[in-house]
C-alpha cells in the first residue's frame, strides 16, 4: 500500500505506534520511530528485524522543537523527503483535578499538544511539498471530557481543534489530515499513566485482554490513510459516545461518571 512512502511515527516504541511501525513496514514504506528511550527504540529495531522489517530509529521527545527538528532533518536526510506524519506520542492521567499536581496537567500538554504541534511545524513543508498525509492518534476523550482525566481530556480536545484548523487552512494545497479515535485499545499507557503527584500508575484499572489489539487499530489506520479519510472513530462504544454527547449532553455527564466511578481504585468518588 505504501511502497517507499517516508514515514515518521512518534512514540514508536510500544502499544499503537509500535503496531503502527510494524504494519506501515510491511506495506513497504520507509519507517522512522521516535521514542525518549534509547533501550526501547533498539529493542523495537531488533525485534522488526527479526521479522525481515529494516526500520530507523530517533531518540528525541516531542515536547522538545529542537528534537522535532532534528527528527525532520533525518527523515529528509535518510529518505529524501516526508510523506506522512503520524503524531502518536502520548500520556495519560488519572486524578481528580482538585488534588493533581499542577504540573501534570503540564506535562500531558507539553507531550500530547504541543508534541504535536512540534512535530507538525517541523514537517509541515515537506508534507506540503508531497502532499501528504498527516495524522493525529487521538481519543474519545477528545471528543467527551472524562473525569479523573481532565489533562487528558484537555490535551486531545487541543490537538483535535489544532488539526481540524490546519486542515482548513491548506485545504487547496493537497495536505491529508486524518484524525484517529482509537477507544479502549489494549496498550501500555495505562500503566504509565501520571497520577496525583506526577508518578506512574504502574498498572492499569481495565480489562485489556477485552480491548481491541494495536494491531487492529494500525491495520485500520493504514486503510483510512489510503482512502484518506478526514476522522476514524473506532469501536461501538466510541462512535456511541461522540453521538450521545451531541444528542444528550446532560444525561452524557451522569453515564461517563458513573462509568469512570466503577473503574477498580478510581479517583472518582
Amino acid at each position: 500500500m505504501f511502497p517507499n512512502k517516508a514515514v515518521i511515527i512518534t512514540g514508536g516504541t510500544s502499544g499503537i505506534g509500535k503496531a503502527l511501525a510494524q504494519a506501515f513496514a510491511t506495506n513497504d514504506a520507509q519507517v522512522i520511530i521516535t521514542g525518549r528511550n534509547a533501550e526501547k527504540l533498539a529493542e523495537t529495531k531488533q525485534e522488526l528485524k527479526r521479522l525481515g522489517l529494516d526500520i530507523v530509529t530517533f531518540n528525541g521527545d516531542v515536547s522538545n522543537y529542537a528534537d522535532c527538528e532534528a527528527m525532520a532533518k533525518l527523515a529528509v536526510d535518510t529518505f529524501g523527503g516526508i510523506d506522512i506524519l503520524v503524531n502518536n506520542a502520548g500520556i495519560s492521567m488519572r486524578a481528580i483535578f482538585e488534588e493533581v499536581d499542577i504540573s501534570v496537567i503540564k506535562q500531558l500538554m507539553d507531550v500530547n499538544f504541543y508534541g504535536t504541534v512540534y512535530a507538525t511545524k517541523a514537517c509541515l513543508p515537506y508534507l506540503l511539498k508531497s502532499k501528504g498525509s498527516l495524522v493525529g492518534i487521538s481519543s474519545i476523550a477528545g471528543y467527551r471530557g472524562l473525569p479523573g482525566r481532565t489533562g487528558y481530556s484537555a490535551s486531545k480536545f487541543a490537538m483535535n481543534g489544532f488539526l481540524e484548523a490546519l486542515r482548513t487552512e491548506t485545504l487547496n494545497q493537497g495536505l491529508h489530515v486524518l484524525m484517529v479515535a482509537p477507544g479502549f485499545t489494549a496498550s501500555n499507557i495505562r500503566k504509565t499513566a501520571l497520577v496525583a503527584d506526577g508518578s506512574a500508575q504502574g498498572e492499569t484499572p481495565r480489562n485489556e485482554e477485552k480491548m481491541m489489539p494495536a494491531e487492529a487499530v494500525a491495520d485500520a489506520v493504514l486503510k483510512a490513510i489510503g482512502k484518506r479519510k478526514r476522522d476514524l472513530l473506532l469501536t461501538g462504544q466510541g462512535r456511541l459516545t461522540k453521538m450521545l454527547n451531541c444528542m444528550f449532553p446532560s444525561f452524557m455527564d451522569r453515564m461517563v461518571y458513573q462509568t469512570m466511578q466503577k473503574e477498580p481504585n478510581s479517583p472518582i468518588k
